[in-house]
């Protein structure tokens, strides 16, 4: 049974991986996993089965809150969440046959790719009456046929588009979703990846969506947190039947991940996107640093 100051820790580390990861979409499982193996001393799939306990309680938090905004576009959820739910489910049965140190090494080169995805990612919409890249996305200040401010974001009938109001510009942004078919290729390895190191897929997925689709960041956060649970509990399910899933771990971080996820869901529209990536990216670098010294230490030891 863990002690008091345990739980509360993990609870702690779950309120902070909940936040971040509620606000730039990626479910706070590439800050979960390697906290619970360098700190809390878990083994690696113990440390991915709670993972993904964690990614659907933020997606079920976070994700409700976006959907009952508007601001996740759903129709673009579930076009790229039918390729995921296949990666997902994939990964988590090949999680099972890969070795300890393995997935370390594993986590740990990802960790550095998705510094790297976070710290360029940025919102492609152009300039107001302007298109521009693969995206067309388009911005313009509020009347015409556009919402105006007060009202909802919105989805447009047909079409992988909408609108909505950001709040730290003061302006109304429509866009346009393009190149579906890379978002879904991406989706399908976002999901084996989720499945096999509990991280939800959501640091390829808004990248994905914002560099590659263009999709504004703040809806493609949106809409990843919405889309990661269905991803996570379809690997889940796998962790679950083999018995990897420890409770006494789980509860209490699951309990941090909602409570910083609900926390973020208020503030998320008003702090600087870019702030937030490059503030991950430094974390996440540093966890890859820790597991490789890790992992070099472990090998010196046999």
């Amino acid at each position: 049974m863990p002690s008091l100051a345990t739980v509360a820790a993990l609870a702690a580390a779950g309120l902070g991986a909940g936040a971040l990861g509620a606000m730039i979409g990626i479910g706070g499982g590439v800050l979960l996993v390697p906290a619970l193996v360098l700190v809390f001393h878990t083994t690696p799939h113990v440390a991915v089965a709670t993972s993904l306990v964690a990614v659907v309680a933020t997606s079920t938090a976070a994700g409700s809150a976006y959907v009952a905004s508007g601001l996740a576009n759903m129709r673009l959820a579930m076009t790229l969440e039918i390729a995921t739910t296949i990666g997902g489910a994939l990964g988590g049965v090949a999680a099972a046959h890969v070795a300890p140190n393995v997935l370390s090494a594993a986590l740990a080169a990802l960790l550095v790719v998705t510094a790297g995805l976070l710290s360029t990612a940025r919102d492609r919409s152009p300039p107001p009456g302007h298109a521009r890249g693969a995206a067309r996305a388009i911005e313009r200040e509020a009347p015409t046929d556009a919402p105006a401010p007060h009202e909802a974001p919105r989805e447009e009938h047909g079409a992988l588009a909408g609108s909505y109001f950001d709040e730290r510009e003061g302006r109304v942004v429509r866009y346009e979703a393009r190149r579906w078919p890379l978002g879904a290729a991406v989706s399908l390895v976002a999901g084996a990846v989720s499945g096999m190191l509990g991280v939800g897929g959501g640091f390829l997925k808004v990248p994905a969506m914002a560099l590659g689709m263009g999709v504004p960041i703040r809806v493609a956060a949106a809409t990843s947190n919405f889309m990661i649970g269905v991803t996570a509990a379809s690997s889940l399910s796998i962790y679950l039947v083999r018995g990897l899933v420890a409770p006494r771990i789980a509860a209490p971080v699951a309990l941090g991940v909602v409570a910083g996820s609900l926390a973020a869901t208020r503030v998320a529209g008003k702090v600087p996107g870019r702030a937030l990536r490059l503030l991950t990216s430094a974390a996440l670098l540093v966890a890859a640093a820790q597991l490789a010294l890790r992992l070099i230490h472990s090998d010196a030891a046999r």
